[in-house]
């Protein structure tokens, strides 16, 4: 594996790699990664023959300051990790070979209503941070295929919509959500939470899976209360928000639709670390 920290040289051998016919994967990440992280580099080694890493903890895409300074940084063993998963080339950039004109600097996209949804809603600017961050590193690496991970899945649909606006030839691939046995969604924030907090935070797939299995019995709005009390019974501080929504554009559903698939969001609190997960329950 070749590791990069700045742009230029990494475009200049990725370009040449492509000249001789090379196809390139790209799987964006913030560090401290799992089993999750790693199955992005796996599906991209099964479809790419050149696959790229990155590790990068994107100030812009925090609007808590007391997250973005409580990230896990875990750059050793990520090293370790990407490089035993097959990873071919890392890049480990500076804020400023990011922003090289400023964090101020950055453009503001039409993203639409997705923005302001859910995980827009209750963190505001987030996704234009998400944004910025991919437009830069995808304009560095111009790989063919881009993949992603299924547990941010409303990030996922941003970043389809972001190439879009943009007219890139990228195929945005989304890989299932890897769990613990638990089922407690493998997250790099995990790492923030102690024994009994993560047995704690397992409730959330399992109102997940309440919800799929009762989705024809019960109106939506009494399923996304009862998951919501049930997760503060069960030891989070506070839920921001339970959703069933339109599996494509995420606008909540009220009842069954012939012909709309459906998704479950969560977004809740163990303490002061937030999670999120979703369940797509029509598949």
């Amino acid at each position: 594996m070749i590791l990069f920290k700045e742009a230029a040289p990494l475009s200049k051998h990725i370009s040449k790699l492509r000249d001789k016919g090379n196809s390139i994967g790209f799987a964006p990440t913030m560090g401290a990664l799992h089993s999750g992280h790693i199955s992005l580099i796996e599906k991209s080694k099964t479809i790419c023959d050149i696959t790229v890493s990155s590790i990068f903890v994107n100030p812009t895409q925090f609007n808590d300051p007391k997250d973005f300074e409580k990230y896990p940084v875990t750059i050793g063993s990520d090293i370790s990790a990407l490089e035993s998963a097959g990873c071919d080339i890392l890049f480990i950039p500076s804020v400023s070979e990011i922003y090289p004109a400023g964090i101020g600097k950055a453009p503001h996209y039409d993203l639409g209503e997705i923005e302001l949804l859910l995980e827009g809603r209750f963190r505001p600017g987030h996704f234009q941070g998400v944004c910025q961050v991919v437009h830069r590193l995808l304009d560095i690496v111009k790989p063919g295929k881009l993949f992603m991970g299924q547990k941010d899945y409303q990030q996922c649909i941003v970043v389809k919509k972001l190439v879009q606006l943009l007219n890139l030839p990228i195929d945005v691939i989304t890989v299932g959500t890897y769990r613990e046995e638990s089922g407690l969604a493998m997250s790099s924030r995990n790492l923030r939470l102690s024994k009994d907090e993560k047995l704690e935070a397992a409730a959330i797939f399992k109102m997940l899976q309440y919800i799929k299995e009762n989705r024809t019995t019960n109106p939506h709005s009494t399923l996304e209360n009862y998951a919501a009390n049930y997760l503060i019974k069960s030891g989070f501080r506070a839920v921001d928000y339970v959703s069933i929504a339109d599996a494509k554009t995420l606008q909540p559903t009220s009842a069954i639709s012939e012909g709309i698939k459906r998704v479950a969001l969560i977004a809740a609190f163990i303490g002061d670390v937030r999670l999120i997960d979703n369940l797509l329950l029509d598949e």
